[in-house]
C-alpha cells in the first residue's frame, strides 16, 4: 500500500507539474529554442525532402543552419544531413544523385555538393564574386549562377596611403544594415561541372540582371533587368530578357515602363508566364507571352491577389501561385485559358516555399500559423489530405499555452470592411478585466494574421489582450484596400486602427478601457507616434520602434530614392510641403502625454536613427516621460533577423515598459 501511495503521489505531482508547464505562455527567452524550418526541396523520385533547419547559436549572437532530410513515407522522422553551421539553399541534381548547397565553410560562400546517400560535402564552385543563388541545368551538366560582381578595381600600384572615402553619385546609394552600397552588380554566369570552368553571360555597370531561370530543355535562360540606365535613380522598370545558355546575344522580350518579373517557362517552353505591375501603386496581374515575346496578354482575369512563386502545372494548363488572403497565405491555381481561380491550400494558416514535384501532381511546402512555427508539409495536386512531414518544434509547443487569434470585421470610413484580430491573454477568465495593447504592423503593405509571430503571444503571456488590424494599405484584401493609403499616411491607416480599437472596446466588455497601451514598428512606429499625438489621455504608455517622426527629414536621409518619396507623397518636399509636415508626428509632439519608450537601431537606413532622436528630443522638452534604447550594430530588421541576444532584449524591454505603467496607478 505504501508503495502504491507513493507511486500515486508521484504520478499526481508529475501530472500537476505537466499541467502547470502547459499553462505557461511564451516568454522572450523561449526564442533561443525555436527551430526555423525553410526551403524544402523534394527529390526527383519524390521519396525524400531536404530542407534547412536554423537555430540560435549557444552564444546567442548568431544562427546556425544545416541541411536535414525526411522521407515522405516516414513523416515525423527527420534526420540531420550535413554537419556545417551555415549550410543553406539545397538543390537536388536532376538525376537525384547529388545535392548542391551554399555554405560558408572557411573562406567565403561556396557551392558544395554531397552525395544524396550521405557522406562528406565537397566544394564545387569557388569564386571571388558573391554567390546570390544557383540552379542546376536540366541535364545536370551545368549550374546557372547569379553572382554579385565587384566593379571597383584597385589601381593603387604603389601601395600609397588612401583616404577613407566612398563616392556617392546616384540616388540609390545605401541600404539597410549595409550603409553606403559597394559598387557591385548582379550578373548571370554558368559553371561547367565537367570542365570546372565559369562563363559570364551578362554584363553591365548601370543595372542588375535578376531571377535567371533555365528553359526546360536547357537551351535558353530568361531573366529580368532594368536596363534603362536609371535603376539607381529609382526607376521602377523591370523587363524580361532571354539569352542562349551557351552564351550569345541578349534579346529583350518586353518593352515597357512597367515592371515585369518572375518569368516562368511553360512545360513545352513555348510560353512564358510573368508577374506584371503597371506602376508602383498599380494592380498586379499574371501575364503570358510567347517565348519570342509576342502575344502578350493578361491571364488573371478579375483576380485581386498579389501573386508570387509562379509554377506551371505539369500539363501546362494552369499556374500555381502563392498569395496573401485575409490574414493567411494560400496556394491558388489559375487556369490560363479561362482565368478561373481555384483555392488549393487555404485556411487559418500560411504556406510558403511551395515546390511542385517533377510530375506536377504533388507538392512540398512550409506551413505555419499563430500557434505553429513553420514545418514541412506534403500534399497531392489538389491539396487533398496534406501530411505534416516534420514536427521539430512540437515538443516545445506542447509545453506552452498559445491562444488562437479571433478574426472579426468592422466598417471603415470608406464604408467597406477592414479585418481585425484579437488575441486573449493567457489564462483568460470570464468576469475578469484585462489591459489591451494596440500592436500596429509595419508596411503599410504586408499583412499580419495566421503566421507565427512570437511577439503578440509573449504579450498575451504577460496578461495583455492584443489587437491589430490589417489596415487599408495592407496586402491580402484586394487592390482597392491596398491602394487606399496612397498619399494618405496618417489618414486611412490611422482611421482603421482607431475604428478597429473602438469596435473591440464595444464588443469585448472584459477589456479595461483605462489600461490601453500602444506599440508598432516602422510604419507602425510612425502610427504609434501619430496616434499618441492625436489622442492625448488615450493610452497609459507607448513603445515606438524604428519609427518616423518627421517626414521632411526622413525624406532626405533614408535609403529610398527621391523618386520613390515623390510617388508616395505626390510630390517633393517643396511641391507638397503641407502633406509632409502636416502628417509628421513631430508637428504635434507637444500634445503627447503617453510615457514613451523609443527603440531604434544605429544602422537603420530605412528609418534612420535621427527619427528616434528627434522624437526623443521633442518628448523630453515637452516633459513627457521618455526613454530611448539604441541597439548598436543592428539594422531596421532587428525584430526579425537581429542578433538573437539583442532581439530577445528588445522583447523584454517592450514588455517591461508596459508592466511598469500597468502596475502604477
Amino acid at each position: 500500500m505504501v508503495r502504491i501511495s507513493v507511486t500515486l503521489t508521484m504520478l499526481l505531482l508529475l501530472v500537476s507539474s505537466q499541467l502547470s508547464a502547459q499553462q505557461r505562455g511564451l516568454e522572450p527567452s523561449d526564442y533561443i529554442n525555436f527551430q526555423f524550418i525553410s526551403d524544402p526541396q523534394i527529390s526527383p523520385d519524390e521519396e525524400r525532402v531536404v530542407f534547412v533547419r536554423a537555430k540560435v547559436s549557444e552564444d546567442q549572437r548568431s544562427r546556425h543552419s544545416s541541411l536535414w532530410m525526411v522521407d515522405v513515407d516516414r513523416p515525423g522522422e527527420p534526420y540531420r544531413f550535413t554537419s556545417g553551421e551555415s549550410d543553406r539553399s539545397p538543390r537536388w541534381s536532376p538525376d537525384g544523385e547529388k545535392i548542391a548547397f551554399l555554405s560558408d565553410r572557411g573562406n567565403g560562400t561556396k557551392i558544395f555538393t554531397i552525395s544524396a546517400r550521405g557522406g562528406e560535402a565537397e566544394p564545387l564552385v569557388e569564386t571571388e564574386h558573391s554567390i546570390s543563388s544557383f540552379e542546376w541545368s536540366p541535364d545536370g551538366n551545368q549550374l546557372l549562377l547569379h553572382l554579385s560582381k565587384d566593379l571597383e578595381e584597385d589601381d593603387n600600384e604603389n601601395d600609397e596611403p588612401q583616404p577613407d572615402v566612398r563616392e556617392v553619385t546616384t540616388s540609390l546609394y545605401k541600404a539597410d544594415g549595409i550603409g553606403i552600397l559597394p559598387k557591385r552588380r548582379l550578373q548571370i554566369w554558368t559553371y561547367s561541372v565537367e570542365r570546372d570552368t565559369l562563363r559570364q553571360l551578362t554584363d553591365g555597370t548601370d543595372w542588375n540582371d535578376n531571377t535567371p531561370v533555365y528553359s526546360n530543355d536547357g537551351s535558353q535562360i530568361a531573366f529580368t533587368s532594368n536596363r534603362t540606365g536609371d535603376e539607381y535613380e529609382g526607376d521602377y522598370n523591370q523587363d524580361i530578357y532571354i539569352i542562349p545558355a551557351d552564351s550569345g546575344a541578349v534579346e529583350k522580350l518586353t518593352e515597357t515602363d512597367a515592371r515585369a518579373t518572375s518569368p516562368a517557362w511553360s512545360p513545352d517552353d513555348e510560353t512564358l508566364a510573368f508577374i506584371y505591375t503597371e506602376g508602383r501603386y498599380q494592380k498586379t496581374d499574371i501575364y503570358l507571352m510567347e517565348a519570342d515575346g509576342t502575344n502578350k496578354r493578361n491571364a488573371s482575369g478579375e483576380f485581386d491577389h498579389i501573386p508570387s512563386n509562379l509554377q506551371w502545372s505539369n500539363d501546362g494548363e494552369g499556374l500555381y501561385y502563392q498569395a496573401a488572403h485575409e490574414g493567411g497565405t494560400g496556394l491558388f491555381y489559375l487556369e490560363v485559358e479561362t482565368g478561373e481561380i481555384e483555392s488549393v491550400l487555404q485556411g487559418r494558416f500560411s504556406v510558403g516555399s511551395t515546390m511542385l514535384a517533377g510530375n506536377g501532381d504533388n507538392k512540398v511546402f512550409t506551413r505555419e500559423s499563430e500557434t505553429e512555427l513553420a514545418e514541412v508539409w506534403f500534399a497531392d495536386q489538389n491539396g487533398n489530405e496534406p501530411v505534416q512531414l516534420t514536427q521539430m518544434n512540437q515538443p516545445m509547443l506542447d509545453t506552452l499555452a498559445l491562444n488562437e487569434l479571433e478574426p472579426f470585421w468592422f466598417e471603415n470610413r470608406d464604408g467597406r470592411q477592414s479585418q481585425g484580430f484579437l488575441l486573449k491573454p493567457v489564462g483568460w477568465e470570464e468576469g475578469e478585466r484585462y489591459p489591451l495593447i494596440l500592436n500596429i504592423k509595419g508596411g503599410p503593405t504586408g499583412m499580419w494574421g495566421h503566421q507565427w509571430f512570437h511577439e503578440y503571444q509573449m504579450m498575451a503571456e504577460r496578461g495583455y489582450a492584443v489587437f491589430f488590424t490589417n489596415y487599408r494599405g495592407s496586402f491580402g484584401y484586394g487592390f482597392e484596400h491596398q491602394s487606399a493609403v496612397y498619399q494618405d499616411y496618417g489618414g486611412a491607416d490611422y482611421e482603421d486602427n482607431m475604428d478597429g480599437l473602438a469596435h473591440v472596446l464595444v464588443q469585448y466588455h472584459w477589456i479595461d478601457e483605462d489600461r490601453l497601451y500602444i506599440t508598432g514598428g516602422s510604419h507602425g512606429g510612425f502610427l504609434t507616434n501619430w496616434i499618441t499625438s492625436q489622442h492625448p489621455g488615450k493610452f497609459r504608455a507607448a513603445v515606438t520602434q524604428r519609427s518616423v517622426s518627421n517626414w521632411i527629414s526622413e525624406a532626405g536621409t533614408q535609403a529610398y530614392t527621391p523618386q520613390m518619396m515623390r510617388d508616395e507623397f505626390g510630390g517633393t518636399i517643396w511641391e507638397n510641403y503641407d502633406l509632409y509636415w502636416g502628417r509628421s508626428p513631430l508637428k504635434y509632439a507637444d500634445q503627447v502625454d503617453a510615457p514613451t519608450l523609443i527603440i531604434h537601431s544605429d544602422r537603420d537606413e530605412i528609418t534612420p536613427i535621427g527619427q528616434g532622436e528627434e522624437w526623443y528630443y521633442a518628448l523630453k522638452i515637452n516633459e513627457v516621460p521618455v526613454e530611448m534604447v539604441v541597439f548598436e550594430g543592428e539594422s531596421h530588421g532587428l525584430s526579425r533577423t537581429g542578433t538573437p541576444v539583442n532581439l530577445i532584449e528588445r522583447l523584454n524591454r517592450i514588455l517591461d515598459w508596459f508592466d511598469r505603467y500597468d502596475t502604477e496607478s
